[in-house]
């Protein structure tokens, strides 16, 4: 028995590590790990192969099998061979990775190459979801084939968000498999390791702080609009009366953007400090003892929250929510989350209305693959008040799929919408067209001709 696991990111490598503590892939056999580098240039970034604070996560593995260097120079995600070479592949590729009998194969990110590659390349093999952060929480945005849906038999996620399960894969059945925040805790605090830049810090000053996410570089806001969100997130801190902003931007973050930030701290008259070193976010938290966090979206903020219990607050989620395009943007559901979860008196705090929420949002996005979740939508929406409505749903998607809550339809639309394949009015031209013909035999009946 092999246990394969294609991973891209440190906090699937975590989840996959902690989940290995937990028992959860028991059997015997072989555990290898297959790292690939999903950045959209490589070069820049160091992969979870290469990463040394990641050096103790991957000892849980052996042997160690880079994909980037089996394919180079070609992207990972670029990897979409022919299915003529399928069985070619696979031949050489059970060769060298010393895959002998049954096969697990456990993936990110499913619905693209090369995870979607690997799994048509092992037909035999029982698919598992490693989960990787809030998007696991969304349902997934391609239809993939039966072939492979069909062999997909669980989802092992950290369970960040208590009592709220991921919708990825749910209509399949496959299993949610959750890996105790406490053991993810375990496993995340072994990417700290040592930092000289990090360790300066630990001086018990009232901190807080502030992440970036560089969501220009994502199209998602203008460059001018991420420096006014990153300098909110400086007020949106003050209630925590911290001594001192730790700001720990983005990799390819801009200077002028760090700069801005600073500038709005020094006004409030707090100390600022960037930290650029290898530590995640989560340990960066947790060793400072931070009054709290702020961010716009990111995965770091519930898992800060259920981790280690510091305050969360987030900035431009309602914005945000309101701007992704189009509605089944895969940012939607960790946006909500994160909106719902740092709301003053939120609605949705408790994990089974946030869970219904989440339900409901899954369904609009994705209403042909999230079909089960119809009536958990409409148990959503009979009951939801206006203001919420609108702040999680768009009225034209509501009205498209005749949800409760959507606008009342015009006499217009009422005409041009589809019913049996064709227009109302389209309809109700062919039926006087076909009376007419009707009518015209009749009359050549009575005339005799």
């Amino acid at each position: 028995m092999t246990v394969l696991f294609a991973l891209h990111s440190a906090y699937g490598l975590a989840t996959a590590a902690a989940a290995i503590d937990e028992g959860r892939f028991e059997g015997g056999g072989e555990r290898v790990l297959v790292p690939f580098n999903s950045a959209r240039v490589p070069e820049t970034t160091i992969g979870i192969d290469e990463h040394p604070q990641l050096a103790t996560l991957r000892a849980r593995f052996d042997p160690v099998e880079s994909l980037d260097a089996l394919l180079q120079p070609r992207h990972p995600s670029a990897w979409e061979p022919d299915d003529e070479e399928f069985p070619v592949l696979q031949r050489l590729l059970e060769r060298a990775w010393s895959i002998d009998g049954d096969l697990e194969l456990c993936v990110q990110s499913p619905q693209v190459a090369p995870a979607r590659t690997l799994m048509a390349l092992f037909p035999g093999a029982r698919l598992t979801i490693i989960g990787d952060g809030l998007m696991t929480y969304s349902p997934i945005r391609v239809e993939l084939p039966r072939s492979i849906v069909s062999r997909v038999g669980r989802v092992v996620y950290a369970d960040v968000v208590p009592g709220v399960e991921p919708l990825v894969f749910r209509e399949t059945g496959a299993a949610r498999t959750p890996v105790r925040a406490a053991a993810f805790a375990a496993a995340l605090a072994e990417t700290g390791g040592e930092d000289a830049e990090l360790d300066a810090l630990v001086d018990g000053a009232p901190t807080a702080l502030v992440l970036g996410q560089y969501l220009a570089a994502l199209g998602l806001v203008s460059p001018d609009e991420e420096i006014r969100m990153q300098q909110d997130m400086i007020d949106r801190a003050r209630p925590w009366k911290p001594a001192r902003i730790v700001f720990k931007p983005h990799p390819s973050a801009p200077p002028a953007l760090t700069d801005a930030v600073r500038e709005r701290a020094e006004e409030h008259g707090l100390a600022f400090v960037v930290y650029r070193g290898p530590v995640p976010a989560e340990i960066v938290a947790e060793r400072l003892g931070v009054v709290g966090v702020v961010a716009g979206f990111s995965t770091a903020l519930p898992t800060i929250r259920t981790l280690y219990g510091r305050p969360i607050a987030s900035v431009g989620t309602l914005g945000m929510l309101r701007r992704l395009k189009p509605f089944e943007n895969s940012n939607r559901v960790p946006t909500t989350i994160v909106d719902a979860l740092t709301r003053a008196d939120s609605p949705y705090a408790e994990p089974a209305r946030l869970q219904l929420l989440i339900d409901g949002v899954g369904y609009a996005m994705q209403p042909k693959l999230a079909a089960s979740l119809r009536p958990r939508a409409e148990e959503l929406l009979r009951g939801m008040p206006l203001a919420e409505r609108d702040r999680y749903f768009d009225p034209a998607r509501l009205a498209r799929l005749r949800l409760p809550g959507a606008p009342a339809e015009s006499l217009s639309r009422r005409l041009l919408r589809s019913a049996g394949g064709v227009g109302r009015v389209e309809e109700l031209r062919l039926t006087v067209h076909a009376a007419r013909r009707r009518l015209a035999r009749a009359w050549k009946a009575v005339r005799g001709l």
